[in-house]
């Protein structure tokens, strides 16, 4: 047993330990310490109740109303279709985690995070979808039991389970359309981050993968006019982002259909995306990609990776709690360090890795690597 593992031990005795733990309540010099464990236990405990809160102020229709003009308990009861008393629990449980902040004569407003929530379609598009990701989680330990995907949450990737099955996706599976709509809610945010860290105009031509409906190529096209632009992605997801783009005013846009596991990465582009797509897959499929890019890209090229990492200072419980779940239940990836995508793209052939600082590193990091 090496020295670590005696006073992890040897702390955790003593942790255990209901003695201590209420000696260290009375002391003054661990009695700070000892009450923010407690309260972030307590939090870990009830989170669920908080996420549920939440999500049926949503779902009642609380965030809208209050976004547009402060309400009464009465007039959001009837919104709601709830009665009196259900409307006064369901807010007063809202206004305790600031989602909503009372006013005189018992009308109500958006508190701070609620006030947030409202302008934020990515949120709420992950609000409603997360209710797929809760019922694979109604019973975790069968969802473990039972293996990777299966459930709720794995039929709406359905690319993930096709994928698992060596198949690919039709245009008739209705889940391509399901899943880039959201895609597309919840890309904004990200592609803030990336596109006030990275800088474009030093690229002729842009090939993001996975690009859905064209949300993440559309932000740069605002940002940079003078970048072609060029999307690839599975054939029904292209078929509805020629759609998308040309009513954007973005037709000349250049949308190839295809699989990155079985087609080959287009040419001619020397900058290529890939925006939350590589922890949605295996090691396997990952290493095949970067390699098709990296033989994609002329030389000079650079491939850009954005997405959310296990791993990130501050945000860890995201990488491998939320990811680690998420992906488990939707059957496919897993999260994945800066680190491991590093040594990924240097045996992909890249020569230089490096990461770029971004603002909100808990929403997305971004690494460059350059051929």
């Amino acid at each position: 047993m090496t020295l670590r593992e005696r006073w992890l031990l040897r702390r955790n005795a003593i942790l255990a330990n209901p003695r201590f733990q209420r000696w260290s309540m009375r002391l003054p010099l661990l009695r700070g310490t000892a009450r923010h464990h407690a309260d972030e236990m307590f939090r870990v405990i009830t989170g669920f109740v908080y996420t549920k809160t939440l999500t049926a102020v949503v779902d009642a229709g609380v965030v809208a109303r209050l976004a547009a003009a402060p309400a009464s308990t009465a007039e959001l009861a009837e919104g709601a279709g709830l009665e009196l008393p259900a409307m006064q629990r369901l807010l007063s449980a809202a206004a305790s985690i600031d989602l909503v902040e009372a006013l005189p004569g018992d009308r109500w407003t958006l508190g701070q995070r609620g006030a947030a929530l409202s302008s934020n379609t990515g949120a709420l598009a992950m609000i409603e979808h997360h209710k797929l990701f809760y019922a694979d989680l109604a019973d975790p330990m069968a969802m473990f039991r039972n293996g990777r995907g299966g459930g709720a949450l794995a039929q709406f990737w359905s690319y993930a389970e096709a994928a698992g099955r060596g198949e690919r996706a039709s245009a008739a599976d209705p889940g391509t359309e399901a899943y880039s709509t959201l895609m597309a809610a919840s890309q904004p945010m990200v592609a803030e981050q990336v596109l006030d860290a990275y800088d474009f105009g030093r690229h002729r031509r842009l090939l993001d993968i996975g690009g859905g409906h064209g949300a993440f190529v559309a932000q740069v096209a605002a940002r940079h006019p003078g970048l072609a632009l060029s999307l690839f992605d599975l054939p029904p997801v292209a078929d509805m982002a020629r759609q998308v783009l040309a009513g954007r005013g973005l037709g000349h846009v250049t949308v190839h259909g295809g699989s990155f596991r079985d087609d080959p990465i287009p040419p001619g582009a020397d900058l290529v995306s890939l925006v939350r797509i590589l922890h949605d897959h295996d090691d396997a499929v990952v290493a095949a990609l970067l390699a098709a890019v990296h033989a994609a890209l002329p030389a000079g090229g650079a491939l850009l990776i954005a997405e959310p990492m296990a791993g990130t200072p501050g945000a860890q419980a995201m990488g491998d709690a939320y990811f680690g779940l998420y992906l488990w239940a939707m059957g496919s990836g897993r999260p994945r360090t800066a680190e491991t995508y590093t040594a990924m793209l240097r045996t992909a052939g890249f020569g230089r890795v490096r990461e770029v600082r971004v603002g909100l590193p808990m929403v997305t990091r971004l690494l460059v690597a350059t051929r």
